[in-house]
């Protein structure tokens, strides 16, 4: 797991140079759904998406299944996922981090290494204690009548084959992501 972050670190470094800055995603958790947005103007959206089994919210720790609230960047794309395709946001945030230190779940040492990777345009640490390879991503070989019936992921976002296929089209590593 640390020798795939450490190549994931050192292969995206400059993320946010990449992806077109007025095109960005809104994630509606409550809704299952993602809006493609330009600027305030919807162009598209993804119906029936899949996310954590423990819902989404603040997550509190590594393990707990939730799709965290908040806004990343898509960090790097996996081509060769084992869910077909994979696109890695840049959690934990500052803001995930400054929670987690004030409720004691991170130490400084590891609040001081997320806001660090976030200064420097780099992909956070994935293996703390706030877990990590949360993502976006299509459903490999799993069943798809699992994916329209339940939320089955451990805090990502899932999209069918050929809606991932779809919206590899439009986005790229940069490209901002809201997650309410």
């Amino acid at each position: 797991m640390m020798r795939i972050c450490s190549i994931v670190c050192c292969m995206f470094l400059a993320f946010s140079a990449v992806a077109d800055d007025d095109l960005w995603l809104l994630v509606d958790t409550k809704a299952r759904k993602i809006e493609v947005k330009k600027g305030d103007k919807t162009v598209e959206t993804i119906d029936k998406i899949a996310i954590g089994r423990g819902g989404a919210g603040v997550k509190n720790h590594r393990g707990d299944n939730i799709t965290p609230f908040g806004d990343y960047r898509i960090g790097w794309v996996g081509e060769k996922s084992m869910f077909k395709r994979f696109f890695g946001l840049n959690y934990p945030s500052v803001q995930d981090a400054e929670n987690a230190l004030r409720r004691k779940v991170i130490d400084e040492y590891t609040y001081n290494r997320i806001v660090y990777a976030h200064q420097f345009h780099q992909i956070p640490p994935q293996n703390t204690p706030l877990g990590g390879q949360i993502g976006i991503h299509g459903l490999g070989s799993a069943d798809k009548r699992v994916h329209e019936v339940f939320d089955w992921t451990h805090g990502c976002i899932a999209l069918t084959n050929t809606q991932i296929d779809h919206l590899s089209q439009l986005v790229s590593p940069g490209t901002l992501v809201k997650i309410k």
